[in-house]
């Protein structure tokens, strides 16, 4: 059972989540999120771990959700905090996420659950965009880890 949206809002402690960085060629892989608390902003395709999933099993299945296309789950590339707060200091949202470096295997990209779109984007192009700065950083250190993998023997 997927942590509904309505318990992700004020949550009585943080929710754990994922995210995918997925290249082809010079593109990365971002998606327009359709609900709070990132809702019509483009990220990373991903979102929260089910009860009894493995990490690489929800960003795996997170992917095929959003954009249609399978994954090969590689390493962590790194973790991210997105706390959002009220103006008075209340918590509205607390994810910790773990990104992860992924290879796509198959299917066909295609705009599916709480994305409003997905899309390839050539890196060159992530300002048009406005991805936050974290996920640029995270965007930066797949790029990082896809050029090591290519040199690799």
């Amino acid at each position: 059972m997927s942590v509904g949206t309505n318990d992700r809002r004020y949550p009585s402690r943080p929710i754990v989540g994922v995210g995918a960085v997925v290249f082809d060629n010079d593109r990365v892989l971002l998606v327009q999120r359709a609900h709070a608390p990132l809702k019509g902003r483009w990220s990373l395709p991903g979102g929260a771990v089910d009860l009894g999933e493995s990490l690489e099993t929800a960003v795996a299945r997170e992917v095929a959700e959003e954009t249609g296309l399978r994954v090969r789950v590689g390493p962590v590339i790194g973790a991210v905090d997105r706390v959002e707060q009220t103006d008075d200091g209340h918590v509205e949202y607390h994810f910790v996420i773990i990104d992860y470096y992924c290879v796509p295997t198959g299917g066909s990209l295609a705009t599916g659950s709480d994305a409003l779109e997905a899309r390839w984007v050539p890196l060159e192009q992530l300002a048009e965009y406005d991805v936050g700065e974290a996920a640029v950083r995270i965007i930066e250190g797949g790029r990082q880890l896809a050029e090591r993998e290519e040199r690799a023997p």
